[in-house]
């Protein structure tokens, strides 16, 4: 952290509390803070000094408390990989969702998803929370100046102990403007207050960036989830045609002597089998189906594909870019550093309350009994003063305050540095699932093929009669389920692409 930017006693003395208003020269008329009575001074000798209020507002103050820098990170040279580390200068976040898909459906969830979702509301809405705390805060720089006035009328009892006046019912009337009352900012606690707001407008923003990006990826996973229950779907329904195929052909077989009845019973497990898998996988569809229009604000209900799953187009190359880089473009990161700017503004607010308290306060306006005369020279009324007032005992209420502030910085500190680390490791998870996810795709594939080859050999074994058709059970049940690992492995690697987009920070603008 930098020295603080004006050095000054966190403990001291001072008198009491005191506050006074100021007049022209041989005019110090003590107000023991309310208004006194000043002495009747001709129109011309009579001036408000508006001066005083405009070199007290102007007076340069220090900013106490220490400036933000962001604390040292340890920052790999590169990020982790199957392959090694590595780092580039161009990085896949650098794109947009539309480069990143080239499926026109899935593209255009995307946009639904952003403009209909409840998060991304709720996330806008405590964006304008956040602006208006800031305003708030930054009202603080200026004075408040109101306009008022009144009119009194009251008639006196002829028969009371005052007895008969000429004129029982008198009026009075005043016009004034006033300033409440206004702190200069001496030692810089509304700037940090200010510095604070600010700091947690941008955290609220990022986080709202962090809940878009959330969507999008949640969207993308989703609909390409389903694409994966579809294609499962059609493998399962192509397989239960193939074993009711296989049943028919038992089932002759069995009638004509040459096959056995528990090679008829295990053509129909088969069956059974794909026939469960069907009704599992619809379920499936259905719930993530419900999810997906959830995503997108609709109501739970069917939702349209564009290309099936071996036809989504996946990317030859992903570069991380620079990991020093990651700290700017990932919104979690940014969000997490401002509460850390904002901690450390809350530390120079808590030290600023040790010092003395400076307020302006005043008024000009018309006071008369006599409404005829209300606007006149004479009825003029007028007060402008300073008031000082510093702590003396609070019973260790501002060191509290002070201590609470600054374990708050160190917890944000923590925090934002484990945040860093996490980040890191996200991303290496993430190259690594999309380098192995690759490998195992290839690895399945060629399973799949061979698996094929081995169902095709045994049907022909067991129909010239050299083997028992709990083999060809046993090699179609394998390639059943080779096939549907490879459609995991398939959805898997694109969904390790869109998770080391995410980790890179792409999507959030």
């Amino acid at each position: 952290m930098k020295p603080e930017a004006c050095v000054c006693q966190d403990e001291f003395r001072m008198r009491p509390k005191e506050s006074w208003t100021l007049g022209d020269a041989g005019d110090d008329t003590r107000m023991g803070g309310g208004r006194g009575k000043q002495r009747q001074k001709s129109a011309a000798s009579v001036r408000p000094p508006w001066w005083s209020l405009g070199c007290a507002v102007l007076l340069p103050g220090c900013v106490l408390g220490p400036d933000y820098q962001r604390p040292d990170m340890d920052t790999p040279p590169g990020f982790r990989s199957a392959s090694g580390e590595v780092s580039s200068a161009r990085s896949l976040a650098d794109l947009g969702w539309s480069e990143l898909t080239s499926d026109r459906v899935l593209r255009g969830y995307l946009n639904e998803a952003l403009d209909n979702s409840w998060d991304i509301q709720a996330a806008a809405a405590r964006v304008m929370q956040a602006e208006a705390a800031l305003q708030s805060t930054g009202s603080r720089f200026l004075p408040t100046i109101s306009l008022g006035g009144g009119l009194l009328t009251t008639r006196t009892s002829e028969e009371g102990p005052t007895g008969a006046l000429s004129d029982p019912q008198q009026e009075f009337g005043e016009v004034y403007v006033a300033l409440s009352a206004y702190e200069v900012d001496l030692w810089g606690r509304i700037r940090r207050a200010n510095e604070a707001a600010r700091a947690r407008l941008l955290a609220t923003q990022a986080a709202q960036d962090t809940v878009r990006q959330t969507l999008l990826t949640d969207v993308a996973s989703t609909y390409l989830f389903l694409l994966q229950l579809d294609q499962d779907l059609e493998t399962s329904r192509r397989t239960l045609a193939s074993h009711n195929d296989s049943l028919v052909l038992t089932t002759t077989r069995q009638e004509g002597g040459v096959a056995s009845l528990q090679d008829v019973a295990q053509a129909r497990i088969l069956v059974s089998t794909a026939e469960a898998s069907i009704t599992d996988t619809l379920r499936q569809i259905e719930q993530t189906e419900n999810a997906l229009a959830v995503l997108l604000g609709r109501n739970p209900g069917r939702v349209a594909r564009g290309r099936p799953l071996c036809e989504q187009p996946l990317r030859s190359e992903a570069p991380p870019g620079l990991p020093s880089d990651l700290l700017l473009r990932r919104p979690d990161l940014r969000a997490a550093e401002q509460e850390l700017v904002a901690a450390n503004a809350d530390v120079g607010q808590a030290k600023a309350a040790f010092f003395p308290q400076v307020t302006l306060t005043g008024l000009y306006g018309f006071q008369s009994v006599s409404l005829s005369e209300l606007f006149t020279q004479p009825a003029r009324t007028w007060e402008f003063g300073p008031a000082v007032s510093a702590p003396v005992f609070t019973g260790g209420l501002l060191k509290g305050n002070l201590k609470l502030a600054q374990a708050r910085f160190q917890e944000a500190v923590a925090l934002y540095q484990k945040s860093v680390q996490e980040a890191f490791r996200d991303v290496s998870d993430s190259l690594i699932a999309y380098e192995r996810s690759g490998e195992l795709r290839a690895q399945l594939t060629e399973r799949v093929e061979a698996h094929r080859l081995a169902a095709s050999l045994a049907t022909t074994r067991y129909e010239g009669g050299v083997t028992s058709y709990l083999e060809v059970l046993y090699i179609e049940q394998e390639l059943f389920d080779a096939e549907l690992a490879l459609s995991r492995a398939q959805v898997n690697e694109l969904l390790s692409v869109i998770q080391l987009y995410r980790a890179l920070g792409g999507g959030w603008r």
